[in-house]
């Protein structure tokens, strides 16, 4: 079945809806840029009263600002590790992260250690130019910022992160990788669900 639009559904339906959850790259963005008319959608979204929350692999760097300037209710990033949002009442960023702060450092000086070594193993790739804004997992690069690698050498990057044992995702740009079972998918049910755990 092929994806039908929005304007095709009944008016009933459409109703219904409570919000709009949206990846960044390459589904938000056109050649790597929001443009005015995306950014605008965002904020008709908000005003008719939908909740507008982008679910992206993004670094938590960029949901910092995303969260703060951008017009949505909240951000989910690293691939569902921690999501953010912005209490305009109180002037204040609320974070929450699916793994405790002690599992966070543990992990960070891991993956750090795998970064050096997928560097190494697989010539071409290099780590996501946002890797410093991260704070859960591991991105490199295959196509962003370096000459687009085959087929071959993302899959080696994939296996090398699986075999050290971590979840791993291929976005349109990067392989992302991390420790734990949480994903988009599992993010977007906490926000739902409002469980929540504090930095």
């Amino acid at each position: 079945m092929s994806m039908q639009p929005l304007a095709t559904l009944p008016h009933a339906v459409r109703r219904a809806f409570r919000g709009v959850l949206t990846d960044i790259d390459d589904t938000l963005s056109t050649h790597g840029r929001i443009t005015p008319m995306a950014y605008a959608a965002l904020a008709r979204l908000r005003a008719a009263g939908l909740l507008v929350i982008p679910i992206t692999g993004r670094p938590a760097g960029w949901c910092d600002h995303i969260a703060r300037m951008w017009p949505v209710d909240a951000i989910v990033g690293e691939n569902g590790s921690l999501y953010m949002r912005h209490d305009d009442r109180k002037g204040k960023l609320r974070k929450r992260y699916f793994a405790d702060a002690a599992s966070r450092r543990a992990a960070k000086a891991r993956l750090e250690r795998i970064g050096e070594t997928l560097l190494r193993s697989v010539p071409g790739c290099a780590l996501a130019s946002d890797q410093a804004y991260r704070e859960t997992d591991l991105a490199i690069d295959y196509c962003e910022d370096v000459p687009p690698l085959p087929r071959e050498a993302v899959d080696r990057i994939v296996a090398l992160m699986r075999a050290e044992g971590m979840t791993v995702t291929i976005s349109s740009i990067h392989v992302n990788g991390w420790f734990g079972d949480y994903d988009k998918l599992t993010a977007a049910g906490r926000i739902r669900d409002g469980s929540r755990r504090r930095a």
